[in-house]
Protein backbone atom coordinates (compact mmCIF):
# COMPACT_ATOMS: atom_id res chain seq x y z
CA UNK A 1 0.00 0.00 0.00
CA UNK A 2 1.62 3.04 -1.11
CA UNK A 3 1.09 6.05 1.32
CA UNK A 4 1.24 9.03 -1.01
CA UNK A 5 -1.83 7.74 -2.58
CA UNK A 6 -3.15 10.11 0.74
CA UNK A 7 -1.60 12.99 -1.02
CA UNK A 8 -2.17 12.67 -4.41
CA UNK A 9 -6.36 11.25 -4.06
CA UNK A 10 -7.24 13.24 -0.79
CA UNK A 11 -7.66 16.70 -1.52
CA UNK A 12 -8.41 17.60 2.42
CA UNK A 13 -7.45 15.88 5.51
CA UNK A 14 -9.46 13.48 7.42
CA UNK A 15 -11.64 15.00 10.17
CA UNK A 16 -11.68 13.99 13.55
CA UNK A 17 -14.81 14.36 15.58
CA UNK A 18 -13.23 15.00 18.94
CA UNK A 19 -12.88 18.26 20.85
CA UNK A 20 -10.60 16.29 23.36
CA UNK A 21 -6.75 17.48 22.67
CA UNK A 22 -5.25 14.74 24.29
CA UNK A 23 -7.46 11.88 22.46
CA UNK A 24 -6.78 14.08 19.09
CA UNK A 25 -2.57 13.89 19.59
CA UNK A 26 -3.13 10.13 20.52
CA UNK A 27 -4.84 9.30 17.24
CA UNK A 28 -2.55 11.89 15.17
CA UNK A 29 0.16 9.89 16.46
CA UNK A 30 -1.28 6.60 15.39
CA UNK A 31 -2.00 8.00 12.35
CA UNK A 32 1.30 9.82 11.83
CA UNK A 33 3.50 7.22 9.97
CA UNK A 34 0.99 6.36 7.21
CA UNK A 35 1.01 10.58 6.34
CA UNK A 36 -2.32 11.25 7.29
CA UNK A 37 -3.48 14.70 7.39
CA UNK A 38 -5.82 15.15 10.81
CA UNK A 39 -7.78 18.11 11.61
CA UNK A 40 -9.90 17.94 15.00
CA UNK A 41 -13.73 19.21 14.24
CA UNK A 42 -12.74 22.64 16.85
CA UNK A 43 -11.23 23.35 13.70
CA UNK A 44 -14.58 24.25 12.11
CA UNK A 45 -16.59 27.05 13.81
CA UNK A 46 -19.76 25.68 12.24
CA UNK A 47 -19.78 22.40 14.11
CA UNK A 48 -21.81 22.22 17.15
CA UNK A 49 -21.17 19.43 19.45
CA UNK A 50 -23.03 15.97 19.04
CA UNK A 51 -25.26 15.28 21.73
CA UNK A 52 -24.00 11.26 22.27
CA UNK A 53 -27.03 9.99 23.27
CA UNK A 54 -26.34 6.25 22.05
CA UNK A 55 -26.64 3.61 25.07
CA UNK A 56 -23.17 2.12 23.69
CA UNK A 57 -19.91 3.29 22.56
CA UNK A 58 -20.62 1.85 18.79
CA UNK A 59 -24.12 4.08 18.81
CA UNK A 60 -21.90 6.97 19.73
CA UNK A 61 -19.20 6.78 17.55
CA UNK A 62 -21.93 6.61 14.48
CA UNK A 63 -23.44 9.83 15.95
CA UNK A 64 -20.41 11.67 15.76
CA UNK A 65 -19.15 10.29 12.60
CA UNK A 66 -22.11 10.72 10.50
CA UNK A 67 -23.23 13.89 12.12
CA UNK A 68 -19.74 15.80 10.76
CA UNK A 69 -19.38 14.08 7.70
CA UNK A 70 -22.74 15.21 6.63
CA UNK A 71 -22.40 18.73 7.52
CA UNK A 72 -18.35 19.41 5.97
CA UNK A 73 -18.69 16.67 3.26
CA UNK A 74 -15.55 14.84 4.51
CA UNK A 75 -14.14 11.68 5.26
CA UNK A 76 -14.82 11.82 8.91
CA UNK A 77 -13.39 9.80 11.84
CA UNK A 78 -15.02 8.99 15.22
CA UNK A 79 -14.05 6.85 18.07
CA UNK A 80 -16.27 6.84 21.56
CA UNK A 81 -14.11 5.06 24.21
CA UNK A 82 -14.09 4.66 27.90
CA UNK A 83 -13.33 2.54 31.05
CA UNK A 84 -15.86 -0.56 31.88
CA UNK A 85 -15.49 -2.44 35.27
CA UNK A 86 -17.28 -5.32 35.18
CA UNK A 87 -18.34 -5.86 39.07
CA UNK A 88 -20.04 -2.35 38.80
CA UNK A 89 -22.17 -3.86 35.36
CA UNK A 90 -19.54 -2.46 33.44
CA UNK A 91 -19.79 1.25 34.57
CA UNK A 92 -18.22 3.98 34.11
CA UNK A 93 -19.27 2.97 30.48
CA UNK A 94 -20.95 5.05 28.06
CA UNK A 95 -20.91 7.98 30.96
CA UNK A 96 -17.28 7.82 31.53
CA UNK A 97 -16.20 11.42 30.73
CA UNK A 98 -18.78 12.36 32.86
CA UNK A 99 -19.43 9.63 35.45
CA UNK A 100 -19.35 12.57 38.45
CA UNK A 101 -21.42 15.09 36.33
CA UNK A 102 -21.08 17.84 33.98
CA UNK A 103 -18.91 19.59 33.65
CA UNK A 104 -16.47 16.62 32.60
CA UNK A 105 -13.28 16.34 35.27
CA UNK A 106 -10.83 14.06 35.60
CA UNK A 107 -10.65 14.30 39.13
CA UNK A 108 -14.01 13.81 40.58
CA UNK A 109 -14.37 10.86 37.77
CA UNK A 110 -11.44 9.39 40.06
CA UNK A 111 -12.69 9.65 43.17
CA UNK A 112 -16.50 8.52 42.40
CA UNK A 113 -14.97 5.77 40.60
CA UNK A 114 -13.01 4.93 43.52
CA UNK A 115 -15.65 5.05 46.16
CA UNK A 116 -18.08 3.02 43.85
CA UNK A 117 -15.19 0.46 44.08
CA UNK A 118 -13.91 0.88 47.65
CA UNK A 119 -15.63 -2.58 48.87
CA UNK A 120 -13.86 -4.31 46.01
CA UNK A 121 -10.91 -6.72 45.98
CA UNK A 122 -9.37 -9.19 44.00
CA UNK A 123 -10.75 -9.69 40.65
CA UNK A 124 -13.55 -7.71 41.38
CA UNK A 125 -10.93 -5.01 40.93
CA UNK A 126 -10.50 -6.11 37.26
CA UNK A 127 -11.78 -3.39 34.40
CA UNK A 128 -11.18 -2.77 30.38
CA UNK A 129 -10.55 0.09 28.33
CA UNK A 130 -12.57 -0.11 25.33
CA UNK A 131 -12.28 1.90 21.68
CA UNK A 132 -14.82 2.24 19.25
CA UNK A 133 -13.70 3.58 16.07
CA UNK A 134 -15.69 4.59 12.53
CA UNK A 135 -15.03 5.82 9.39
CA UNK A 136 -17.71 7.93 7.87
CA UNK A 137 -17.82 9.04 3.82
CA UNK A 138 -18.77 12.44 3.16
CA UNK A 139 -22.61 11.20 2.35
CA UNK A 140 -22.61 10.01 6.17
CA UNK A 141 -22.41 6.40 5.66
CA UNK A 142 -20.30 4.14 8.13
CA UNK A 143 -17.55 2.46 5.98
CA UNK A 144 -14.69 0.92 8.77
CA UNK A 145 -16.13 0.10 12.33
CA UNK A 146 -13.15 -1.49 14.81
CA UNK A 147 -13.57 -2.20 18.50
CA UNK A 148 -10.32 -2.82 20.77
CA UNK A 149 -9.57 -3.27 24.33
CA UNK A 150 -7.45 -2.77 27.19
CA UNK A 151 -7.76 -5.34 29.90
CA UNK A 152 -6.23 -3.91 33.23
CA UNK A 153 -7.43 -3.40 37.24
CA UNK A 154 -8.21 -0.63 39.57
CA UNK A 155 -6.15 0.46 41.60
CA UNK A 156 -6.97 1.95 45.22
CA UNK A 157 -5.04 5.41 44.62
CA UNK A 158 -3.71 7.05 41.66
CA UNK A 159 -0.16 6.82 40.45
CA UNK A 160 1.56 8.20 37.05
CA UNK A 161 0.62 11.96 35.93
CA UNK A 162 1.07 10.66 32.03
CA UNK A 163 -2.46 10.03 30.17
CA UNK A 164 -5.69 11.31 31.08
CA UNK A 165 -9.02 10.01 32.37
CA UNK A 166 -8.45 6.99 34.74
CA UNK A 167 -5.03 6.24 33.43
CA UNK A 168 -3.61 7.24 36.81
CA UNK A 169 -5.81 4.63 38.28
CA UNK A 170 -5.88 1.68 35.40
CA UNK A 171 -2.97 -0.79 36.68
CA UNK A 172 -1.40 -2.83 33.10
CA UNK A 173 -0.81 -6.49 35.04
CA UNK A 174 2.02 -7.21 31.92
CA UNK A 175 4.22 -3.76 33.41
CA UNK A 176 3.22 -3.23 36.59
CA UNK A 177 2.30 -0.06 35.59
CA UNK A 178 -0.47 2.58 35.34
CA UNK A 179 -1.19 4.25 32.12
CA UNK A 180 -0.49 7.28 34.12
CA UNK A 181 2.73 5.66 34.82
CA UNK A 182 3.47 4.15 31.33
CA UNK A 183 5.66 6.07 28.87
CA UNK A 184 3.42 7.16 25.86
CA UNK A 185 5.25 5.83 23.51
CA UNK A 186 4.15 2.32 25.48
CA UNK A 187 0.73 3.52 25.55
CA UNK A 188 0.32 4.28 22.10
CA UNK A 189 1.22 0.17 21.15
CA UNK A 190 -0.46 -1.53 23.71
CA UNK A 191 -3.72 1.00 24.96
CA UNK A 192 -7.16 0.18 23.45
CA UNK A 193 -7.17 2.93 21.31
CA UNK A 194 -3.91 1.87 19.83
CA UNK A 195 -5.46 -1.95 19.18
CA UNK A 196 -8.68 -0.70 17.46
CA UNK A 197 -6.65 1.51 15.21
CA UNK A 198 -4.09 -1.34 14.32
CA UNK A 199 -7.57 -2.53 12.84
CA UNK A 200 -8.81 0.40 11.66
CA UNK A 201 -5.98 1.88 9.70
CA UNK A 202 -5.58 -0.87 7.52
CA UNK A 203 -9.57 -1.21 6.06
CA UNK A 204 -9.21 3.18 6.46
CA UNK A 205 -6.55 2.30 3.66
CA UNK A 206 -8.02 0.19 1.88
CA UNK A 207 -11.62 2.01 1.96
CA UNK A 208 -9.91 5.42 0.55
CA UNK A 209 -7.15 3.61 -1.84
CA UNK A 210 -8.09 4.41 -5.63
CA UNK A 211 -8.95 1.05 -7.22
Amino acid sequence: MNKDFFQMHLAESVVLSSRNRKKIGEVMELLAPWEIQVQGVSEFESIRDVAETGSTFAENADLKATTVARQLHRWTIAEDSGLCVPALGHAPGVYSARYAGEPSNDQRNNTKLLAEMSSLQGDDRAAYYVCHAVLSDPAGQIRVRVEGRCWGRILTQPSGDHGFGYDPLFLVPEYHLTFGQLAPAVKRHISHRARAFEQFIPQMIAVLQPH
